[in-house]
């Protein structure tokens, strides 16, 4: 069964060894663990729901509290220390367009407002309900699951939007199909979801982001149905597309979406190449995207997220050889670890993994063949079990994103994480901080930052500690001129540092669109604009 208060499936364990456990003691202290509140528990202390009744409406109080928080940190402490001041009042499952729609004319009639829920997976704050006087229903898409059409000569594929990635890979496969967008949150994510908040998937080198994956679908607004044909391109004035991808839920409820989809490739492959430093490691990574060679993915680790992810294997023997093995080639302390993929027709493949080893052995690169790029595949989706497993030993983690051009991705970089260290400091508290960059353009790159603590004993510091730190990284995003979401979305919690990236005409902008879909506020839930 999938997890009320953490993520993914709780039969599934990310177990730290004692290596790890000893190496993170020693850079921030010692975890103090405590027991959360029980599910029964927090459903006892719910308010009574204030939504006129309705058949397709439950006010069972597990489904309102599941669909009431994401997986941002503040939605982990609410959920750990019992804190559940804003629930949703009632919880939908429609099950077609028709229903999306009759249960926003009920909104609109009780002046309730809808909050669309897809897979949980939003760590930004969007599944918050708003606080105010005006009932909240949220509305699970996840029966909206349904391959519904096919168009193998345009490779177009329609889809219930609240499918979640499993369950459309394994539609499209059985057909000889992929789309290929695989976020860490693959496994509950929706395509819906992905749409909506402009997700990046890992391998997005190949396939594309999900916007250019997007080809059309139906929103259902409040003021009626929104209906986007599919072209192959068109010229006729602004894309309408655009107004859909990165709404996040503002304008009406995405109820299906077409897709532009590949067939199945017949090579796949992850090589590791280790660098002897960042500078080294950066220019080689940035040399591949420009070259335009045909990789699936590119992803790189700063010194501490590679001496992270080496102490995490285990295995201290054949870490220790390897070690040994990359000193005597150039990369010692200080050394970075870069993957990257291979996919596509296999002759194309190995063409392609040749000139790339060669630019990266140009900047020092040594490749150490496709071992840990295989365990990585592995672990691609269960590594997000670590946050699990951290708080099972008293530390809290959190991550924080953005995208900036080439100049910029250093200074990023330092500054994020300085950012939290400082932040944390002024309440005695040590972190550790360690950063990739997750997607890799010819124009510039994604940074993305972990942050680890230790965890206070009451739910006021844990939450004071997180606003502090979230707030100081926000503000050095903004600073030094970075996107506030490369692949996360802008949510509640990224709200505040928007109008920087938008500016006041942007932003008055987006609030008048908002009014021409949704004149009432049905879906008015607080995400984007605050």
């Amino acid at each position: 069964m999938r997890r009320w208060n953490g993520w993914g499936d709780d039969s599934v364990e990310f177990p730290l060894n004692p290596d790890a456990l000893q190496f993170l003691a020693e850079k921030i202290g010692q975890g103090k663990p405590r027991n959360d509140i029980s599910l029964p528990d927090a459903c006892r202390q719910l308010p009574a729901s204030r939504l006129p009744q309705h058949p397709k409406i439950s006010i069972d109080a597990e489904a309102r509290i599941r669909a009431s928080f994401g997986q941002s940190l503040q939605d982990w402490l609410k959920m750990r220390f019992g804190v559940v001041d804003r629930i949703v009042d009632g919880v939908a499952f429609p099950e077609s367009s028709d229903e999306v729609r009759q249960l926003l004319d009920y909104a609109k009639a009780n002046n309730v407002i809808v909050l669309p829920y897809g897979g949980g997976t939003s760590v930004v704050g969007h599944l918050t309900p708003p606080a105010g006087p005006r009932p909240v229903l949220s509305l699970n898409l996840s029966r909206l699951n349904r391959l519904l059409h096919l168009d193998r000569s345009s490779q177009l594929a329609t889809f219930g939007a609240g499918v979640a990635g499993p369950d459309l890979e394994a539609q499209l496969r059985a057909q000889g199909y992929t789309l290929g967008h695989f976020p860490q949150s693959f496994e509950y994510s929706t395509l819906g979801g992905w749409v909506v908040t402009r997700s990046s998937g890992q391998q997005s080198l190949r396939y594309g982001r999900i916007e250019q994956m997007f080809a059309g679908g139906k929103l259902e607004t409040p003021n009626g149905s929104f209906d986007l044909p599919t072209f192959p391109a068109s010229a006729a004035g602004p894309d309408l597309r655009e107004l859909v991808m990165g709404s996040e839920g503002r304008m009406g409820v995405l109820t299906e979406a077409i897709v532009r989809v590949t067939p199945l490739p017949e090579y796949e492959k992850f090589h590791a190449v280790f660098f002897p430093n960042w500078d080294a490691a950066e220019a080689g990574v940035r040399a591949v995207a420009q070259s335009k060679l045909p990789l699936s993915m590119m992803r790189l680790s700063n010194p501490v997220e590679t001496l992270t992810t080496l102490k995490l294997a285990g295995h201290a023997k054949l870490i220790g050889l390897l070690e040994s093995y990359l000193s005597l080639r150039g990369a010692g302390e200080g050394k970075c670890l870069m993957l990257f993929g291979l996919t596509g027709h296999q002759a194309t493949c190995k063409q392609a993994k040749r000139s790339a080893l060669q630019v990266l052995a140009n900047h020092g690169g040594v490749h150490v063949g496709t071992y840990m790029g295989d365990k990585w595949k592995h672990n691609r989706f269960r590594s997000v079990y670590l946050r699990n497993t951290l708080w099972q030993h008293g530390f809290v983690a959190d991550t924080v994103e953005t995208a900036c051009d080439w100049p910029k991705v250093k200074p990023m970089m330092m500054a994020m994480e300085q950012a939290a260290t400082d932040a944390l400091a002024k309440f005695g508290v040590k972190v550790h901080t360690y950063t990739h960059l997750s997607h890799i353009y010819a124009q510039g790159s994604s940074v993305y930052t972990t942050f680890v603590w230790p965890m206070a004993d009451d739910f006021q510091t844990n939450l004071q500690r997180w606003q502090a730190m979230k707030h100081a990284v926000s503000e050095a995003i903004v600073h030094h001129g970075g996107t506030i979401s490369h692949q996360h979305g802008v949510g509640k919690d990224h709200a505040p540092y928007l109008p920087a990236e938008k500016q006041p005409f942007g932003m008055q902008t987006l609030a008048t669109l908002f009014r021409q879909f949704d004149p009432d506020g049905v879906m008015n839930s607080g995400n984007l604009i605050e």
